[in-house]
């Protein structure tokens, strides 16, 4: 079988059961989605997710579900039905084997969970298989940049060993820490991807790290391989590009990248301060474009 047929057909897969989430999916549904029999769609769909489709589709309910109870005040039986569990009791049972934590307790507490936020296996791939063609680098022209600041604040991350990079990061620590970061409800922003100056990182341990910005006066407890750590005041220069197309996010992040080399801070009265704290990488999302800042301090010494 063509390699890239078996990734269109899996993907086909994940996107019906992302868009039926709250309907009766059946394996012939998924089978005639990924247009092979439903033993092959079965097959292939574990390959490449790691997961068989119905506990790929139980996971991804459970979230959804775990994230209405982070969200919304309503009961645990209430959100059991909405999202096709015969009993609240069978709910119950299957969210504390995926969570760790009964529903009820959690929806109290609301501590950090690891949601299961899978990555579709399709843009994965032609990021990994990049095709002859005209890319972002040549084609994005419009960059448009503004500067933030950021209080002192609290970072829930994980840290990694060596990694430099998002894929490296994800080969040491696995690819399910943005599970974990978006389930907290006090953050202050969305999760982000940081590049740690020295003066943040701790021996042994990774200039690349994910993690989500808190209040100062967090103080929940910590998941098992997580830290909090504190983060200065500062300003960071956000440089934003136009949107793409997902699979194209590797591009996207290129033409960014070579717009901040080319970039002179000094022409608007500012100098980089990369010790100041991380620079910071926002999920690449299409719609959206490719988001990255870093810290920098005004020419006269300010913050």
């Amino acid at each position: 079988m063509d390699r890239l047929a078996i990734v269109e057909a899996v993907q086909r897969m994940q996107d019906y059961i992302e868009t039926h989430l709250d309907e009766p999916i059946t394996l012939v549904q998924l089978a005639r989605a990924a247009g092979y029999s439903p033993y092959h769609s079965t097959r292939l769909f574990k390959e490449l997710t790691r997961k068989t489709p119905f506990d790929y589709l139980r996971a991804r309910r459970l979230t959804k579900a775990a994230m209405v109870l982070r969200d919304e005040e309503t009961r645990v039986v209430d959100v059991a039905f909405d999202f096709l569990f015969d009993s609240h009791e069978g709910f119950t049972k299957a969210f504390s084997k995926q969570f760790g934590i009964a529903p009820m307790r959690y929806a109290k507490n609301v501590p950090p969970i690891r949601l299961f936020l899978p990555y579709g296996v399709l843009p994965y791939y032609r990021t990994k298989h990049k095709e002859e063609e005209p890319t972002m680098v040549q084609q994005m022209n419009t960059v448009f940049v503004q500067v933030v600041e950021r209080p002192k604040r609290k970072a829930l991350v994980k840290r990694g060993v060596k990694a430099e990079g998002y894929f490296e990061y994800c080969e040491e620590v696995g690819c399910d820490v943005w599970g974990v970061l978006l389930s907290v409800k006090e953050a202050l922003y969305e999760p982000v991807g940081m590049w740690l100056p020295p003066c943040m990182r701790t021996p042994g341990t990774s200039e690349y790290v994910q993690g989500v910005e808190l209040p100062l006066d967090y103080c929940k407890p910590v998941p098992d391989g997580f830290e909090l750590m504190e983060l200065p005041p500062c300003k960071l220069m956000v440089f934003h590009g136009q949107p793409f197309d997902d699979e194209k996010f590797g591009d996207a992040i290129a033409a960014i990248w070579k717009a901040m080399e080319h970039y002179d801070p000094k022409l608007y009265g500012y100098a980089w301060a990369d010790d100041d704290g991380p620079r910071i990488q926002l999920e690449p999302q299409g719609s959206r474009g490719y988001i990255e800042a870093r810290p920098v301090r005004e020419l006269n010494g300010q913050k």
